[in-house]
């Protein structure tokens, strides 16, 4: 069972703290909290934390983020 994080999200949501990858350099970061969403069509990541593992964005993919309430 995840454990609900009460302090990044109102109302407490399902978190798993993960070590995201580099498949290609081996580059690594860890204990980075992901919400945990199994209805989602994609993974967001944070910017500075793909950055640090050296991580690029595709250049021809976008997609807006928007929350229940609106943008």
């Amino acid at each position: 069972m995840p454990s609900y994080d009460s302090i990044l999200f109102n109302p407490p949501a399902p978190v798993a703290r993960v070590t995201l990858r580099n498949t290609d350099t081996r580059a690594s970061y860890s204990d980075v909290p992901m919400l945990i969403d199994s209805g989602s069509d994609v993974t967001l990541l944070p910017n500075s934390i793909a950055e640090l593992i050296g991580l690029t964005a595709l250049p021809d993919q976008a997609y807006e983020l928007a929350a229940f309430d609106g943008p």
